[in-house]
């Protein structure tokens, strides 16, 4: 019996040893396979693309003229694949909170400014032919594109705008557009698209023509400021949008890997 009892203990010790050498070979190759993956990830154009539109929506890309050419499947993923839309949507339903937050006044001053080209309306059928901007932009075709009026609207920004009229902000849309060439096309592509009821479009006049966006911007909500309006939030998909003076209470940036407007 007593035989019996220590044979079964020297089983028990060899069974206990055995699983612990197994375990420690487990979890010696666990970290090394996970490592290797890390690699091979680092090294593909989708991890690169995905490096590239963070640094670029942070701003830390700059000036930039063409997306790397290393990007276009990811940036094609990106635009096209729900991705960019979700993105808005997240950021839409961020400035939707912060909105119904700010107590209005009753004088009616309350005010709010969107930007127009792929805040508004989206240029990206133009960037899609243009590589998602692997391509050099093109001033000719892109100005064809606008004067088709088929800019479709952002469904979330159309629907972020009828939100802040309904709350009762006074809404502004604030656009680079050449007023001379491109006002009545854009009026009533904005029309077409649902926004209606904004309390001014405003396009770059001759007084303006030729300086940065950041300047032109800047002067623009300085004479909204000027006329008592309270700008509460400023959005817009370029960091010029975002940038210099007047710029309201809070800014909000919409994502576009797509091209750079210093």
């Amino acid at each position: 019996m007593m035989l019996k009892m220590k044979m079964m203990q020297r089983v028990v010790k060899g069974l206990t040893l055995l699983l612990g050498l197994l375990a420690k070979v487990l979890f010696r190759q666990k970290p090394q396979c996970h490592k290797q993956s890390i690699t091979l990830d680092d090294d593909s154009d989708d991890a690169y693309g995905l490096s590239w539109r963070l640094a670029v929506e942070s701003n830390n890309v700059r000036p930039w003229r063409t997306v790397p050419l290393q990007c276009y499947n990811h940036l094609h993923n990106y635009m096209t694949r729900g991705q960019y839309h979700h993105d808005l949507n997240l950021i839409v339903d961020q400035i939707l909170l912060h909105s119904s937050e700010i107590p209005l006044s009753p004088d009616g001053m309350d005010a709010w400014i969107l930007d127009v080209d792929d805040t508004c309306i989206s240029n990206l059928s133009y960037y899609q032919a243009k590589r998602f901007g692997c391509d050099p932009f093109d001033k000719t075709i892109f100005k064809a594109w606008i004067m088709k009026g088929m800019c479709p609207a952002n469904a979330a920004v159309l629907g972020l705008f009828n939100t802040l009229r309904q709350r009762g902000f006074k809404v502004f849309l604030l656009t680079g557009r050449d007023e001379a060439t491109l006002g009545k096309i854009t009026t009533d592509n904005l029309r077409n698209q649902g926004f209606i009821g904004y309390e001014r479009l405003i396009l770059r006049t001759e007084q303006y023509r030729g300086l940065s966006a950041v300047r032109y911007k800047s002067a623009i909500r300085k004479e909204i400021e000027g006329e008592g309006y309270r700008i509460w939030g400023n959005v817009g998909d370029q960091w010029s949008d975002l940038q210099g003076e007047c710029l309201g209470n809070r800014t909000f940036k919409l994502p576009n890997p797509m091209y750079f407007i210093s």
